[in-house]
């Protein structure tokens, strides 16, 4: 029997984040405390989203919508990093990019956690924005699956292509 194996990714559902973001524009288009704010949110491209409004305040209760509904879909708020609200002539702005993969430097951290507190026989590989995993066990594997749910990363962790 050959080695079981796992990836460690760090990927958000697009479509998720999209329906999120609907939910978010339409709620705001609704809301009382937003009438009369010119409160938006939409995409800026494919990997960033900017809210529109006209007062800080009002441009942080837009992202308190858009991460409360980013919740409610199961997407982790750790795929989202926003900026500080921004004056931008007479309107706030608050830049959002989106983050996925996960970095090379991160990798070798959960390597080395893997290495150092998983069970013994088990190989952490990276390959690109990616880390493969493989045991004889598949026991350890769910042991390595644990421990890295266990730790806080910041960056969003799913494990995917379990073999």
């Amino acid at each position: 029997m050959g080695d079981s194996s796992f990836d460690i990714v760090s990927k958000y559902d697009r479509q998720e984040v999209d329906n999120a973001l609907g939910q978010t524009a339409r709620e705001i288009a609704t809301r009382f405390d937003f009438k009369g704010t010119g409160a938006t949110i939409e995409w800026q491209g494919d990997e960033a989203i900017e809210i529109t409004a006209s007062a800080d305040d009002r441009a942080s209760a837009v992202l308190d919508v858009f991460q409360g509904k980013l919740i409610k879909r199961d997407v982790s708020l750790k795929v989202i990093d926003p900026s500080e609200p921004r004056q931008s002539g007479t309107v706030s702005k608050i830049g959002i990019t989106l983050k996925e993969g996960i970095t090379t430097e991160d990798a070798k951290k959960i390597s080395k956690l893997i290495r150092d507190e998983g069970p013994k026989g088990v190989k952490a590989q990276i390959q690109g924005d990616e880390l493969r995993v493989s045991s004889k066990k598949r026991d350890d594997l769910q042991a390595v699956q644990a421990l890295v749910r266990g730790e806080d990363w910041d960056f969003a962790v799913q494990f995917t292509n379990y073999r």
